[in-house]
């Protein structure tokens, strides 16, 4: 039976990809950190997939550099209608004056009804139990979805990883996990059995935006076989 609640975003920097990610997508991440010209690009969208924007910062993996325009670049996206869910990471929400002031895109997109997916990536290692749960919780106090993106060192990391997931998900948070890189791999098809509410693939193979990812239409398939998603 398919999890309800769950849902695969198709990660891209371009929005042309859409109509090849609606027949295996619920969600469409779009990367404005990565696009040519992404307010264009989102003025002349017309898809049927709903779109979670990103402006990932270089300090968190992406390639957006710091400053206020990444903060205005958000804002302008939200207020296209196809915008539905805005990424921001915990970071720069909890140190506003370290990083670029993102409490406007956080009001505008309360104000708007979004979803807030709060971010935090480690290139790095796992973190401990403790301070993977204490990120969800402070990632809960601004927004509705909390995710978590982390390196195992070894497999008991990516165990440590789904079973907080587990424990999160049953405190009635909503979390989506992954571990990244080779190791990690299989937790984006096998983290949604353990309450991880977001999987993210790239429409191509050769797009990949974190470590370890699969192709949009295999991790598809694999989610279909493990029973999280009706198969297409």
């Amino acid at each position: 039976m398919a999890t309800p609640s769950f849902r695969l975003v198709a990660s891209t920097p371009t929005l042309a990809d859409a109509p090849r990610a609606h027949a295996h997508a619920d969600l469409l991440e779009f990367r404005m950190d990565l696009a040519g010209d992404p307010l264009a690009q989102l003025d002349d969208y017309d898809g049927d997939l709903d779109v979670l924007v990103t402006n990932r910062p270089t300090w968190e993996g992406g390639e957006r550099e710091e400053g206020p325009g990444r903060r205005e670049e958000l804002l302008d996206a939200l207020e296209q209608p196809s915008v539905t869910a805005v990424d921001l990471e915990l970071r720069a929400l909890e140190y506003p004056d370290q990083k670029t002031d993102l409490a406007p895109v956080l009001d505008a997109a309360r104000a708007q009804d979004s979803e807030i997916v709060v971010s935090v990536h480690d290139f790095e290692r796992t973190p401990s139990r403790r301070t993977l749960v204490d990120f969800v919780h402070r990632g809960c106090q601004f927004g509705s979805l909390s995710k978590l993106a982390t390196t195992p060192e070894r497999p008991s990391d990516v165990l440590r990883l789904l079973k907080a997931t587990w424990d999160l998900s049953h405190e009635g948070r909503t979390v989506a996990s992954m571990a990244m890189g080779e190791l990690g791999a299989h937790s984006r098809a096998v983290a949604p059995l353990y309450g991880s509410a977001l999987s993210y693939a790239p429409v191509d193979a050769d797009q990949t935006t974190a470590p370890g990812q699969f192709d949009l239409e295999t991790l598809a398939e694999l989610l279909a076989v493990f029973g999280v998603r009706d198969g297409s």
